[in-house]
């Protein structure tokens, strides 16, 4: 074999060897910094909890301002973290308690930690208030974790498992409208702790009636309308943390949310 054969060779192989390899994406996975323009919603400290969120003031709303959910130790690193512990929502009175950005948004691509602590522990990410990423420990079905909530299977076996953190990755494309009737559906595409579970995925409606968040209400929750939401957490009496959440604001003209490389 000549000098320039063996060179050839190694070209190959090293071309072979990269199409194989997974290609990182920036920003994604547990312990993910935040991207350039994503703005940190959610550190674990009661100062940008109480500067970046309220209560949802939905029709089962039973709390009060100031927000009582619990700034508490990290379990796993250091620092603090955002506990989902409300007592208005003991028993799993979803909607008594949960919390919402005051900030509203249409399409954006999102990072979300959380850490469940016990058994069954339930909670959700709502993008826009409306479409529940399900958080819960031990359902494997379309009501699971991982899930667009009844709409896609569970992505189940990514889950690290209880007292361990996770991670959602997302980009997400709000629903359009014109002349006041939708023309498409929301869409996103999601990983979780690293790896991609949901691409392009179209969300059909909001799941839950009207105490699950904006639309809820409206024909059985099929009636979306075209208004931005807040980033929703949802309290269920359960012991779910939440860390390093931040959120950079994106226009998605194209109907396609796959993550660029």
């Amino acid at each position: 074999m000549t000098r320039f054969d063996s060179v050839f060779l190694a070209l190959v192989v090293a071309a072979i060897l990269q199409g194989l390899a997974p290609i990182a994406v920036a920003g994604v996975g547990v312990g993910a910094r935040s991207i350039r323009g994503a703005e940190v919603i959610l550190d674990g400290s009661r100062a940008l909890l109480d500067d970046k969120w309220t209560y949802w003031l939905g029709p089962r709303f039973a709390s009060s301002l100031p927000i009582k959910w619990k700034i508490v130790e990290d379990p796993v690193d250091r620092g603090t973290v955002v506990m989902t512990d409300d007592p208005a929502a003991a028993g799993g009175k979803y909607g008594a308690a949960d919390i919402v950005t005051k900030k509203a948004y249409r399409d954006f691509r999102l990072h979300v930690e959380f850490l469940v602590m016990k058994p069954g522990g339930n909670s959700g990410v709502y993008l826009q208030n409306r479409y529940e990423i399900q958080v819960c420990d031990g359902d494997k079905t379309k009501h699971g974790m991982g899930a667009v909530i009844n709409e896609t299977e569970s992505p189940y076996p990514i889950y690290t498992g209880l007292g361990k953190w996770n991670a959602y990755d997302i980009n997400f494309r709000a629903a359009r409208f014109k002349d006041g009737k939708q023309i498409a559906k929301a869409m996103l595409t999601m990983y979780f702790n690293g790896k991609k579970v949901h691409v392009n995925q179209h969300i059909n409606q909001v799941w839950g009636g009207p105490n699950s968040g904006i639309d809820g209400g409206n024909d059985g929750g099929k009636g979306i309308t075209d208004t931005p939401g807040g980033l929703k957490l949802q309290c269920e009496g359960h012991d779910v943390r939440y860390r390093n959440i931040w959120i950079k604001e994106v226009d998605l003209e194209k109907a396609e949310t796959d993550f660029k490389k």
